[in-house]
């Protein structure tokens, strides 16, 4: 029987994901049914950027629409969470313990890399969320460390979430968008390459993958949205076997990849 890890790397795709999630939102909500309730979520997303990691120490979590030009109707939307200070802290001390340098935020809510997941998988906000931030600068050995640090987390019941997308290039969304055009190859490709890897445990391809992809660059023009995947890959553990619950393409260019992983 397989036992999954409380480790999950999701989609979140464009904004408008939120008005019409479709078959990956499905999909995101009948996985997390298989996990165990968790004391609380550690959710990462692209969209929170900063120097050092960061953990939200904030017990009310602000729906952050940090977004332009979309329908009246997404700012609307709020996804009333609470944060969680005592697990807050657990995390930053596990981080300092894998040596590196943290920091917290006492306002920080929310951003719609982390809502509109959470919103599929958790319609009621009911759970405990700590948001921590993403380093794009630092690239993907050190998103797998800070992955590894919150190993511990997984084993006490917490949930860790990434969000991102396997592929994130929006200079294409737009091309596409604006010409009615079709989903690139690359889009495609990159995402089996990426599956193949995962399947094959090839840590070192994945985390070499502008270098060891022919579509890489292209698929990711910015490292930021592929970053959460090796947060994920670093929290799971080289034990488990990352499983696609939901694989396909939105808005022309977003492969929708969503993976679990089991023990």
């Amino acid at each position: 029987m397989q036992t999954f890890r409380n480790v999950l790397f999701v989609p979140h795709g464009a904004p408008t994901f939120a008005l019409n999630p479709g078959a990956a939102g499905t999909a995101m909500l009948q996985m997390v049914q298989k996990l165990p309730t968790p004391r609380a979520i550690v959710v990462v997303s692209p969209h929170w950027d900063t120097r050092v990691p960061t953990v939200s120490i904030a017990t009310q979590l602000e729906t952050i629409h940090d977004f332009y030009g979309f329908p009246e109707a997404l700012y609307t939307i709020q996804y009333p969470a609470n944060g969680c200070p005592e697990v807050a802290k657990e995390g930053a001390n596990a981080l300092r313990n894998a040596g590196m340098d943290v920091d917290d935020s006492s306002q920080h809510g929310l951003d719609h890399g982390a809502w509109q997941p959470l919103r599929q998988m958790f319609p009621h906000a009911d759970l405990p969320i700590v948001p921590l931030s993403m380093q794009t600068h630092a690239g993907p050995e050190h998103a797998y460390r800070v992955g590894q640090a919150l190993s511990g987390l997984v084993k006490k019941n917490i949930l860790v979430i990434a969000s991102g997308n396997i592929t994130h290039n929006l200079r294409d969304w737009q091309i596409a968008a604006s010409t009615n055009g079709q989903t690139p190859d690359y889009v495609h490709q990159f995402s089996n390459w990426v599956s193949e890897k995962l399947s094959a445990h090839d840590l070192s391809a994945l985390i070499n993958y502008r270098q060891r992809s022919a579509e890489g660059r292209q698929a990711h023009p910015s490292e930021d949205h592929l970053l959460p995947l090796f947060v994920a890959l670093g929290a799971a553990g080289t034990a488990a076997t990352p499983q696609a619950f939901y694989r396909g393409v939105s808005d022309y260019v977003i492969a929708m990849d969503g993976y679990a992983f089991v023990n």
